[in-house]
């Protein structure tokens, strides 16, 4: 196995080491800056409903919620299936979210001769909504602190793993006590932790588990500007879809709770809140992990989903497929999320902000003044980590690793469960999947996948990684890929058959590339996994100790990191200085079709034939704006509503200013990128031609 940073090094160069990586604690690497103002918004705004700065709001906005504005606003809002928002838009169970949240589920119900991608739907009634068999929605009906119920049944504890334990089976308790008090029967339970352990709460949803389409554009609208525009504004982008919610077979009387959509939407200037279920954040982070993020986890990986993206594109060019084109979405989205935040973290001044407030929270600690530094100890906890980053973000066997690598692994388990006391049936199981995998080792881009782990491994390994020069053995990793695939007896069915009948240490010694592979890289992930694992709760304490160290500063003055649950994010519609120019707050379709027109109408700016001759009316419809709201993934269906609780947008993406969103909140340039509700209007007006829908809504 390959030496690492914790042994190859002396005990006195690690002292040194550790030494000059906490010294970050006590004065800025010399890129950050210090002439920085921090605010207790760096950690964000993605208030809790159970722990809303009701003041904050009446003091900066001049408006204080009601609780029926505080009730429709919650129950109105919803979580899309388990990976975005929405929210209720009209009596009848109308729900509205977002395209990207939708098109990998509509494929489910498009018939013979349709073509959603092309033509999108319209259910002109009811009666042609159509079912998505699997979707669901929830609505958080039932919320309540049970932070005092955890803390009393954790008491005191000795070591790390006895106090996550006992936090896992209070969690547990709770739940099971819930389901059975009145008013929460019936409800699907949720605990949720908040400041690493400051608030704990429990929620209770209602769950629709009929969904039916209604709506959905083109994808030329619904994903206008692919991923050249993604995180860019000014946007041009109609990302909507509308389904509705059904109960009993027929549609959710949702009288008492639901968002009517004003199509004069927001003015600039004007106050503005945004509710939905933002899915994580890491704005609690030391300093000592902000590094380890930039200069390994994040780095490794927007390097690996950037070069996977290229290989899925160069097969799509060649085998077209939505499946594919789906796939490559995710990836970009993601690649772009990620490098957004790597470059965050390169940023002397976003990172001289987290500094700085790292240092005001320690000066203010009371354990610091105790002798007990956190920071320091968590510091120490990532000094051997940097050693095992490539392994456990490269090697984990997945598709997107390719065939030969999944293989390797299930090789080297097998030879693990022949050494063992493995029955005869699970050894026959652990063949027949390596049987049924080796086929995928002749497709043509399997030369590809295996290839380009090999530079990964190449590039961000350590040093002294001896298992890469192994594998590579004085090969480019091209030529080694190449010659590795034409030498294994894996691609030929009955060679391999005859190889798997062999003994374990006929197997274990086989010069075959796939089984030396294995041999060479699973004893590699173990050691990572084991490194990583090992210092886990001790992490885990550790974090929450800081977080609660802020929290006895800040108490719930600052929103807790997301969870994939409910939050409302308060902002200002504003634009922003950009590139040299002014923003503004405000697109319109005129400009969708500027962006058409300026890149010759080839795709991702391409239009469907009936957008193709629109209505002046049309053209001077407001489409996408921008508002300070903090948001983040998850947040995607969001609705925007403003003091009357009306619907004036639809949360779609962020600017690419945003993504640093993970680590820390900028109120200057930070903006959330939405669909005006007069653009939702308009394309249902002029293109879609859905009255029964608009006059539901209370537009016709």
């Amino acid at each position: 196995m390959a030496k690492r940073i914790s042994t190859r090094l002396t005990l006195t160069a690690v002292g040194l080491l550790v030494i000059a990586l906490l010294s970050l604690n006590a004065q800025p690497a010399a890129p950050y800056k210090t002439d920085v103002e921090i605010s207790r918004f760096d950690f964000g705004k993605m208030w809790t409903f159970e722990h809303a700065p009701m003041q904050y709001f009446k003091e900066t906005y001049g408006f204080q919620p009601s609780e029926q504005w505080w009730e429709k606003a919650r129950m109105a809002s919803l979580k899309f299936a388990s990976w975005c928002s929405a929210s209720f838009i009209s009596p009848d169970g109308l729900i509205l979210t977002n395209h990207h949240c939708s098109r990998g589920e509509v494929f489910k119900v498009q018939q013979e001769g349709e073509d959603f991608e092309n033509n999108g739907f319209y259910a002109s009634t009811m009666a042609e909504e159509r079912q998505i068999p699997g979707l669901f929605v929830s609505q958080l009906v039932k919320y309540e602190d049970i932070t005092g119920f955890v803390n009393e049944y954790t008491g005191k504890t000795s070591t790390d793993e006895e106090r996550l334990a006992k936090q896992r089976e209070a969690l547990q308790a709770a739940e099971q006590e819930y389901a059975q008090k009145e008013g929460w029967q019936g409800l699907e339970l949720e605990t949720v932790t908040f400041y690493s352990g400051g608030k704990y709460s429990i929620y209770g949803y209602k769950r629709y588990d009929d969904i039916r389409l209604v709506l959905i554009p083109e994808l030329h609208l619904g994903y206008f500007g692919g991923d050249p525009d993604n995180f860019t504004y000014p946007r041009y982008n109609l990302d909507m879809t509308l389904w509705r919610a059904y109960e009993n077979g027929q549609p959710v009387n949702s009288s008492d709770f639901y968002f009517p959509l004003n199509p004069a939407g927001a003015e600039e200037n004007e106050a503005v809140f945004t509710i939905g279920n933002p899915g994580s954040t890491e704005r609690y982070r030391t300093m000592a992990q902000l590094e380890y993020d930039r200069d390994y986890r994040y780095k490794i990986l927007v390097a690996w989903m950037n070069n996977r993206i290229n290989i899925l594109q160069e097969r799509y060019a060649k085998e077209p497929s939505p499946e594919l084109l789906e796939q490559i979405f995710e990836l970009a989205n993601g690649a772009k999320a990620i490098g957004g935040i790597v470059d965050g973290l390169n940023d002397p001044k976003l990172m001289g902000k987290k500094w700085k407030m790292e240092q005001e929270v320690k000066a203010k600690s009371k354990a610091v003044k105790e002798g007990k530094d956190y920071w320091k100890e968590m510091a120490e906890q990532y000094v051997p980590l940097g050693g095992y980053a490539s392994e456990i973000t490269l090697l984990p066997p997945n598709p997107m690793n390719g065939a030969a690598l999944q293989l390797a692994f299930n090789t080297y388990a097998l030879i693990q469960a022949l050494d063992g006391e493995e029955s005869e049936e699970a050894l026959n199981g652990v063949k027949q999947e390596i049987m049924a995998l080796a086929p995928a080792l002749n497709d043509p881009y399997e030369e590809k996948y295996l290839a380009t782990l090999l530079k990964e491994l190449r590039e961000y390994g350590q040093a002294d990684d001896e298992y890469v020069g192994q594998l590579l053995d004085g090969r480019t990793p091209e030529q080694a890929a190449k010659e590795m695939l034409a030498d294994t007896k894996f691609s030929d069915e009955k060679k391999l058959e005859k190889l798997l009948e062999g003994k374990p240490k006929k197997l274990r010694e086989s010069k075959d590339p796939i089984i030396r592979m294995g041999q060479l890289l699973a004893p590699e992930l173990q050691e990572a996994s084991m490194a990583f694992r090992a210092g886990s709760p001790t992490r885990q304490v550790l974090s929450s100790k800081i977080a609660n160290e802020v929290f006895q500063i800040y108490g719930i003055s600052i929103p807790p990191d997301a969870t994939f649950t409910q939050r409302l994010a308060d902002g200002w519609v504003k634009g922003y200085n950009y590139n040299g120019t002014e923003a503004p707050y405000k697109t319109t379709y005129f400009g969708l079709y500027d962006r058409y027109y300026s890149n010759n109408g080839e795709f991702p700016w391409s239009l469907p034939e009936k957008w193709m001759s629109p209505p002046a009316e049309l053209l001077k419809a407001p489409l996408n704006f921008i508002a300070t709201c903090d948001i983040i993934g998850g947040n995607s269906g969001s609705p925007i509503i403003n003091t009357k609780g009306e619907l004036v947008g639809l949360i779609f993406d962020g600017n690419i200013e945003s993504l640093p969103g993970n680590f820390i909140y900028d109120m200057e340039v930070n903006r959330s990128v939405a669909v005006h509700a007069g653009g939702i209007a308009a394309a249902m007006k002029y293109i879609y031609k859905a009255g029964r829908l608009l006059k539901e809504m209370g537009l016709e």
